[in-house]
């Protein structure tokens, strides 16, 4: 297993024993590819809104934002989109790439 996986899957196991409910403890885990080289894990828990991203060896919490279609989401720098277009990216400064499911 790499070493992004196990920090994502440690962040979920540290999230249950500090008292979450089972029903929190529900995920969905997507690793993506961008055109730019980039690679992220990006995980969406039951009953939060936010999208929680594991990126250039760092955790970043993106809340949902308002989109005409799809979903975006943004925090920290990093904005992601998700649409019936595709998976769009933009990080640290950089043009917006976009994405595909590794």
């Amino acid at each position: 297993m790499n070493r992004r996986k196990i920090i994502v899957i440690g962040a979920v196991l540290a999230a249950a024993a500090a008292g979450a409910s089972p029903a929190l403890a529900q995920t969905t885990f997507q690793d993506y590819r961008c055109a730019d080289g980039s690679q992220f894990i990006v995980g969406f828990f039951q009953y939060d809104k936010r999208a929680h991203l594991q990126i250039d060896g760092k955790a970043v919490t993106l809340g949902k934002r308002v989109a005409l279609s799809g979903s975006r989401y943004s925090g920290g720098g990093v904005t992601l989109t998700i649409g019936k277009a595709g998976t769009r990216l933009r990080h640290a400064k950089r043009p917006v790439t976009t994405c595909v499911v590794n």
